[in-house]
């Protein structure tokens, strides 16, 4: 069973989810606090969700970033998305408008 499915997510939900795993500032803790989905299944539903090439750029990126764990990041830090983040749906990154 897809995690998508276990948890009856809606296009919005699912969207909004892929963005905030994609943003290199939000915190998985915050997906869980948001979503109730843990580290561990939000990598699960990213390889559901996404193609096979974009899964490996993404696992690549997250792997090990500071940011993207609550304990490990700067306390400095106190927003969940970056300033110059771009707005992604349908499972693209749109263009940067400015």
């Amino acid at each position: 069973m897809s995690v998508a499915t276990e948890y009856d997510f809606s296009e919005r939900e699912i969207d909004r989810i892929i963005s905030m795993a994609w943003e290199d500032r939000t915190t998985f803790e915050a997906i869980e606090y948001q979503f109730g989905l843990t580290e561990k299944e939000v990598i699960k539903f990213m390889k559901e969700q996404m193609h096979p090439r974009n899964w490996r750029k993404w696992r690549a990126r997250v792997q090990g970033r500071k940011t993207k764990h609550e304990k490990l990041r700067d306390d400095s830090v106190n927003r969940f998305k970056s300033k110059s983040q771009r707005q992604i749906t349908g499972n693209r990154i749109s263009k940067k408008k400015y």
